[in-house]
């Protein structure tokens, strides 16, 4: 934590970032455990990486709308915490079964959100913390791009019992404003401090951290 803000880093593929991600105080590190991401790391590269990992902070795995095998994998790979990106029109079923094996306390929802439709507001029993990223037709996360700061205030302020984390091209240029103008204490930061994707810049990681100090 940095004052009183959050802060994980995502997309990690190498011990060494995760490391330093800690040392600066990173509350979470994440790991993206889908195929499709160009950070992605598959469950048995995650296992072998672990006992280079630090103690702490805690771990996430990042998902996108998982089969029932894929999630048990995940958990079986002892995340302390499992974040579901998925589309909002999803079947309300699929998402209370993911909570229902993950618990709300582990699990973070990610509704890929289109502009104009609003928050699914069923989902908000099921998970404690809702993650709220910039929304692109191509995927899940990762676009770099900013979005709707002012929108992810009005959630959180109508909805202060669950943690909010906001996300979307988030960097040190921008981290101190996207707080000022969103309200959030809870910023996930992954290619904004990278010098290629999966790896962490160690110059940009600092400037992050000086940023919202």
């Amino acid at each position: 934590m940095i004052g009183n803000t959050c802060f994980k880093i995502c997309g990690l593929t190498r011990a060494a970032d995760a490391r330093l991600a800690a040392e600066l105080g990173a509350d979470y590190i994440g790991f993206i455990l889908y195929a499709k991401s160009p950070r992605y790391l598959a469950v048995a590269d995650y296992a072998a990486l672990r006992a280079d990992l630090p103690a702490e902070p805690r771990r996430v795995a990042v998902m996108v709308e998982p089969a029932p095998d894929e999630l048990a994998a995940a958990l079986g790979a002892g995340f302390d915490f499992i974040q579901i990106h998925a589309r909002a029109d999803i079947p309300f079923a699929t998402v209370a079964a993911w909570s229902g094996v993950v618990s709300p306390a582990r699990l973070w929802l990610a509704p890929k959100l289109p502009p104009g439709i609003p928050f699914p507001s069923l989902w908000l029993p099921l998970a404690d913390t809702f993650l709220v990223d910039t929304f692109h037709a191509e995927g899940f996360g990762g676009s770099g791009k900013t979005g709707d700061w002012s929108g992810f205030a009005r959630l959180a302020v109508s909805h202060p019992e669950k943690t909010w984390v906001l996300a979307g091209g988030l960097s040190p240029d921008n981290a101190a404003s996207a707080r000022g103008q969103s309200g959030a204490r809870f910023l996930d930061v992954n290619s904004g401090v990278e010098s290629a994707p999966g790896v962490k810049s160690p110059d940009k990681l600092r400037a992050l951290v000086a940023a919202l100090s």
